[in-house]
């Protein structure tokens, strides 16, 4: 049984996940880099039906350019209503470097947080589009860290 076949998981529409995505800044990207998979954080922007993201040469541009599928990842929490959700997006990266879609990536304002030159503007090509939302489980206030974010909606 998949997990969005569950009853107490609900099946995220597209547009709800295009809405969480552009509603975001941050997000999960998974690469595949000499044979093993590996995780980045990155700063990124919804254009045209795909995602984008700028970086800088290295481990991150060369798994996400090396002809391998790539997937991305948000999620997130809403303590007033106590539900999570998750949205997974897969495609295929490739560089952007025709210029009106340099500008198009350029006006949907990708601001990477960490500093440095970010020269190489990335964008995923969505193959697939999937979310979900589930109540979360109520912690064990005794034991849960202070900082876990869902002790406030139980305390």
């Amino acid at each position: 049984m998949d997990a969005t076949d569950r009853p107490d998981v609900e099946k995220l529409e597209q547009s709800e996940c295009w809405q969480l995505l552009k509603d975001h800044v941050v997000g999960r990207l998974a690469v595949v880099v000499d044979g093993h998979p590996d995780i980045f954080p990155v700063n990124y922007a919804v254009d045209n039906g795909s995602v984008v993201f700028r970086t800088s040469t290295g481990t991150k541009l060369q798994g996400a350019l090396d002809n391998t599928p790539v997937a991305m990842e948000i999620d997130g929490y809403d303590a007033r209503t106590e539900l999570a959700w998750s949205v997974v997006l897969r495609g295929a990266a490739r560089e952007v470097r025709r210029p009106e879609e340099l500008t198009s990536a350029n006006t949907a304002s990708v601001e990477p947080w960490q500093g440095g030159p970010k020269d190489h503007v990335i964008r995923i090509n969505t193959l697939n589009l999937s979310g979900r939302r589930f109540s979360v489980t109520k912690p064990d206030i005794w034991k849960s860290p202070l900082s876990d974010p869902r002790r406030a909606s139980f305390e």
